[in-house]
Parts: C-alpha cells; sequence; structure tokens
C-alpha cells in the first residue's frame, strides 16, 4: 500500500499535469500562492526525502505534463541534476506551448521554448 507521501508527490504531479500557469512564488498584490506552485514545492520537498520517487513523477511529468508542468519539472531536475536539467531544457527549446507567467505582480506568457532557452542562456526563473 501507498504510503501518504506517495499519494502527495502523486497529487501533486497530477496538479502539474494540466497546470497552465508558472509562479514559484506568491503572485499578485496579496501574494497567493497558487495550488500550481504548492504542488511544485511538494515535489521540491519529495526530492529532499524521496529522491528516488520524486525523480521518476518529475520524469514522467517532464514527458507528459502541460507546458507549464513541464516547465517545473525541468526546474526541479535542473535543480538536483543540473546535467540532467541542461539536457531537459534543450529538448524543451522546440516546444511552442504557451503558459502564463508570473512574477511577483507582473504577469506575463511566454512559450515553453523560449522559456527553455532564456534558462539554458542562463536567465532566472
Amino acid at each position: 500500500m501507498s504510503g501518504s507521501w506517495e499519494r502527495e508527490l502523486d497529487a501533486a504531479v497530477r496538479e502539474l499535469d494540466d497546470a497552465d500557469t508558472l509562479a514559484f512564488g506568491g503572485v499578485g498584490l496579496a501574494g497567493q500562492i497558487l495550488p500550481a506552485t504548492e504542488a511544485y514545492r511538494t515535489l521540491e520537498q519529495g526530492l529532499r526525502e524521496h529522491p528516488e520517487a520524486a525523480r521518476k513523477r518529475i520524469d514522467r511529468l517532464l514527458r507528459k505534463g502541460s507546458p507549464a508542468g513541464r516547465a517545473y519539472a525541468a526546474t526541479l531536475l535542473e535543480a538536483v541534476d543540473p546535467a540532467a536539467g541542461r539536457d531537459a531544457w534543450a529538448r524543451l527549446r522546440g516546444d511552442d506551448g504557451e503558459f502564463t507567467t508570473f512574477s511577483g505582480c507582473l504577469m506575463g506568457r511566454a512559450t515553453l521554448g523560449g522559456y527553455a532557452a532564456d534558462r539554458l542562456a542562463g536567465g532566472d526563473q
């Protein structure tokens, strides 16, 4: 039977599978934490506490998630394995899937390919 942490990781991946927004902190004037950001943080914690199980889920998200979900997955992968992260960003460079981005109060739009190219060029999240 699965442990509660496995269910939490699975729920986080399901959230990111359909994510349409990329935000790593609070958004808007109220600094609201989006469900996708919470899911990202759950997977980030999973990488520290259950690295093998979390990595399998992140690899699957990288292959099958929404454009925003794949950006979250590549970001997580880059944090634990910089070479694998660069490889992931390189594979995503040609993807024209779009998502909404937030940096604090600033909302924007990006393509996964453009975001990946920026990450490969050393751009921040």
